[in-house]
């Protein structure tokens, strides 16, 4: 039998530190149930104690479900002068209420007297104490050793024995951590024996795992190399999103585990979702996409050049380290109309729609969606807007309302709040809606005075809301007009959509995707009613 490999998610905490990375608490929930849903053994959801973004997020997490995954609060060693019961983040641990607690304490001697400004055997207490008194209050106790390679590298004794005093504590998994990244591959084989030859002199058969950082650009690489020698857990972000140069990246690390190594992770039972999942925390964190990314990148099975193209045709293992659809995506090759039928095969799947690949209707959703795909739409947080296209292109998709033209007018005047007015004219049922209302900005205006022309007929829309927008600007790649992408979030009392809409008119395309939005929500109680 396999192995089998804890994969430690830190997307949520780690990944947030990176740059330009920012998540609502909504956003977290959401990321936390997709993460749930492929299988992630732990999702470090941040420090609760920190800040009152972070406490909100464990506090709403309470009342959510998680099948799979045991959702971890993160946290230091307490305060030398405090025991674990008078420090406050030690107790906002607690308080947390998870199955999980990361604590993480100094490995690096000069960390301890630069830092701390504690002596050396008073940072190998507060390691102690802090693991022995959360031991018996939490199901899962992880101790993540700060900066541990390099702090083996200038004092190997004192290091180990801080994993020592861990291990006395009570952590059932001791992380060995490159906090700075400047770790080489060829380094981690005499450090992991070592690490295991001390482990077993202590009688003890506690779980290793590895968190690398990517500053040398050897993350990955490191990851692997140490379960290869032995770790168990392997800690990481999705797309490899961290502080500086970023975490070690699970979107490679998974599959490399998987399909490489021959190892078990729940993750392979949802493999195929990993490209879904990456591209969706790029969306919600309103980033773009590396095309250019292994394995889940849209590049990463493109196939341009004409010799390539010809092998791929004929046996893709010419040119492809594994198939793309193990990760869910798609091969490319440039040149063909065949590439993402994979892809709106499966969503058809999903969506109840009864179409195969033989259907000419395929090739003319996939041609239809390469089109709009090369003016900047992106479906991957918008999937509401990509089963409306399929509906469309097969005849099944009936329109709720024709518009017939609309205006946004924006007002400003001295000393006084700006005000934003929609007016809007379509038919419903060949009845005439003229309607207008006030917004804060154009989008909430639009929002409005759709839906107060559209809820006497359709009272359902009601219980409908429009919950987030975000704007991303696309240039270069798509010509020298700049053009906007819009994503639009939606929910009622069920469930929750996004989509999406495209334009050099950010207006337009907030119009496409509240469009889309409103068309999702009567198409769905459409469907619920029949």
């Amino acid at each position: 039998m396999a192995r089998v490999i804890e994969l430690y998610d830190t997307t949520l905490r780690d990944g947030t530190q990176a740059e330009n990375f920012n998540l609502s608490v909504d956003d977290k929930i959401k990321v936390c149930r997709q993460l749930d849903r492929i299988g992630i053994d732990f999702i470090e959801g941040g420090w609760p104690g920190s800040n009152p973004l972070a406490a909100d997020f464990f506090k709403r997490m309470q009342d959510v479900e998680l099948k799979q995954a045991k959702l971890t609060a993160f946290g230091s060693t307490r305060h030398f002068q405090k025991s674990p019961e008078q420090d406050a983040n030690i107790q906002a641990l607690l308080a947390a209420k998870t199955p999980a607690v990361t604590i993480f304490g100094k490995s690096w001697d000069i960390h301890v007297i630069d830092a701390l400004r504690i002596q050396l055997e008073d940072n190998l207490q507060i390691i102690e104490d802090s693991l022995a008194y959360l031991r018996p209050q939490v199901q899962h106790l992880i101790y993540d050793a700060e900066h541990f390679f390099d702090g083996f590298k200038n004092n190997r004794e004192y290091c180990l024995a801080t994993l020592g005093r861990a291990i006395a504590g009570g952590a059932e998994t001791i992380v060995l951590c490159d906090t700075n990244g400047g770790t080489l591959p060829h380094e981690i084989p005499e450090i992991m024996d070592r690490v295991q030859q001390y482990c077993a002199e202590q009688g003890s058969t506690v779980r290793i795992g590895i968190h690398s950082h990517n500053d040398s650009e050897t993350a990955v690489a490191n990851a692997l190399t140490s379960v290869h020698l032995g770790a168990n857990q392997v800690q990481g972000t999705i797309n490899g999103f961290g502080e500086r140069c970023g975490n070690a990246n699970l979107t490679s690390i998974i599959p490399a585990l998987i399909f490489k190594m021959g190892l078990e992770c729940k993750v392979g039972k949802r493999i195929d979702q990993l490209y879904t999942t990456a591209r969706m925390v790029n969306e919600l964190a309103n980033l773009p996409h590396n095309r250019y990314q292994p394995y889940i990148g849209e590049s990463a099975f493109a196939h341009k050049g004409g010799v390539h193209v010809s092998a791929v045709q004929r046996n893709p293992m010419t040119y492809e380290h594994i198939a793309p659809e193990k990760v869910g995506n798609t091969r490319r090759v440039l040149i063909s109309d065949q590439s993402g039928k994979a892809n709106v095969l499966m969503k058809a799947q999903k969506f109840g729609l009864d179409i195969d690949q033989d259907n000419p209707m395929t090739a003319s959703i996939v041609t239809e969606l390469k089109r709009l795909e090369n003016m900047g739409y992106q479906y991957e947080a918008a999937e509401a807007s990509f089963e409306l296209l399929m509906r469309r292109a097969m005849g099944l998709q009936r329109d709720f309302f024709q518009l017939e033209a609309f205006r946004v007018m924006h007002h400003t005047h001295d000393q006084q709040e700006p005000v934003t007015e929609a007016t809007i004219r379509l038919y419903v049922e060949g009845n005439e809606v003229h309607t207008a209302s006030m917004g804060d900005g154009p989008v909430n205006a639009l929002d409005r005075a759709l839906r107060k022309a559209l809820t006497r007929f359709y009272p359902s829309l009601e219980d409908m809301e429009l919950t987030d927008y975000k704007v991303r600007v696309l240039t270069g790649e798509y010509g020298t007009g700049a053009k906007v992408r819009v994503l639009v979030e939606s929910k009622d009392l069920e469930d929750s959509w996004g989509t999406v809409g495209v334009s050099v008119n950010i207006i337009e395309a907030s119009w496409q995707a509240l469009v889309d939005s409103i068309n999702y929500k009567l198409m769905k109680d459409e469907k619920n009613r029949n």
